[in-house]
């Protein structure tokens, strides 16, 4: 089993970052490229469903969450639609006043499911991150 670790520091407080995790419209605006056509929903609670799905090219990931604990703790499955294999994502959040760190560990995956592949793939996603709050703070 392969477990994927990324630390990144935000330049917001961690109630922001939090509603980007969690707020449909948000996670809509930032998790994968514009052009993807994003839809997500949400029933953020222990026990609730998610689902990311993305029109072009047609994707989508989906879960439950098993740990909500805003704006600190996000745990959940991860599954992709057409994957039998099921994985884990746990999201810290650290107050360190004016900024966030976001801790993400994505553990579980299975051979099928490469690390360098969901390694990418998180950063590629958390990269878009700032830009949303740096947004959401101005307007």
């Amino acid at each position: 089993m392969t477990t994927v670790r990324i630390d990144r520091v935000l330049a917001s407080p961690p109630d922001r970052v939090w509603q980007a995790l969690t707020r449909p419209d948000a996670l809509a605006d930032w998790f994968w490229p514009e052009q993807f056509g994003t839809t997500v929903t949400v029933d953020l609670r222990a026990g609730g469903q998610y689902r990311i799905a993305a029109g072009s090219p047609p994707m989508a990931v989906s879960g439950r969450y098993q740990e909500v604990t805003p704006p600190k703790r996000l745990v959940f499955t991860w599954r992709w639609d057409g994957d039998d294999a099921e994985s884990l994502v746990t999201i810290d959040l650290a107050d360190l006043g004016d900024t966030t760190e976001l801790s993400l560990r994505h553990e579980l995956l299975g051979d099928t499911q490469t690390g360098e592949d969901h390694a990418q793939g998180w950063s590629d996603c958390l990269d878009r991150l700032p830009a949303w709050l740096t947004a959401v703070a101005s307007g």
